[in-house]
């Protein structure tokens, strides 16, 4: 599996699927690219590979722990169960 902003493949350091969604590890140019797209629009969120292939995702949590940084994006209606 592959995060897609608008038309750039992300570099994750982790990607973990979940129902309805994947939490991912983003740092540098990656975390960056989901953040502008989640604050100032513009682009998509989408995952590449898997049963959500070519779903479009919504960053529902930010959680930064020292040099990590962990992004939920979760398909649209779907709950996060953490």
């Amino acid at each position: 599996m592959e995060l897609i902003v608008g038309n750039k493949r992300i570099a994750a350091k982790a990607l973990r699927r979940i129902p309805g969604g994947v939490v991912a590890q983003l740092a540098g140019d990656a975390l960056t690219s989901v953040l502008d797209a989640t604050f100032r629009g513009g682009a998509s969120i989408e995952l590449l590979g898997g049963d959500l292939d070519h779903h479009t995702l919504d960053v529902t949590d930010i959680r930064m722990a020292g040099a990590s940084t962990t992004v939920t994006l979760l398909t649209s209606g779907a709950v996060a169960l953490h």
